[in-house]
């Protein structure tokens, strides 16, 4: 069973307002009503109301709103909370991804400098696996498709290649550049930074 109760559709914001995390309904539910956590009512005016757990069980819920059934009836389900003694924004580095070299490397073939569309380029292995190389931040870059094959099993330098620059491991930032309102959730758009297209 894969209800509301069990998908991350909530933006958790620190008591700065700034997105840190996502969380389940369920679980946001359980930090209203211990207090860790206020309800933010995001009316259709773009108007921001923290709201306590308390409160939270009176709101009506709207036809745009996201329910669970309770004994009472229907509750809304908050698309934002703000945590109440949580001030910091945890840092870290990207995963390792196609999709976070394409970051790294602002979506252009670091051979040819082309900006390429996401399914024409792949990984290059600067030192080819099959020769010792690592699949790492720093032996791997973003390439076109054509140029990678025609590399194939040697350097860069054996190819006649040369890289734009080196490669570099991205530094650590901020949990609220890693997040993505993948429900298309319009109440978070007000917290997430938006992704280059």
């Amino acid at each position: 069973m894969n209800s509301v109760l069990e998908k991350n559709v909530v933006l958790v914001l620190n008591r700065n307002w700034q997105a840190v995390n996502t969380t389940t309904p369920e679980h946001a539910f359980c930090q209203m009503s211990a207090g860790n956590a206020l309800g933010l009512d995001i009316q259709e005016d773009h108007h921001m109301v923290p709201v306590s757990w308390e409160e939270w069980l009176t709101l009506p819920v709207r036809e745009c709103d996201m329910q669970v059934g309770v004994v009472k009836g229907a509750l809304r389900v908050p698309t934002v909370i703000v945590a109440c003694n949580y001030s910091k924004v945890p840092m870290r580095r990207p995963k390792f991804s196609y999709r976070a070299l394409r970051d790294r490397d602002g979506g252009r073939c670091q051979y040819t400098g082309r900006k390429l569309l996401p399914d024409e380029g792949n990984i290059d292995h600067i030192v080819p696996v099959s020769r010792g190389g690592k699949t790492s931040w720093q032996n791997c870059v973003l390439s076109c498709k054509r140029v990678n094959n025609r590399k194939a099993n040697r350097t860069p330098e054996e190819a006649g290649l040369k890289l734009l620059k080196d490669p570099e491991t991205p530094r650590v930032l901020p949990t609220t550049f890693f997040l993505r309102n993948v429900h298309d959730i319009p109440d978070w758009d007000h917290f997430l930074i938006q992704a280059e297209a």
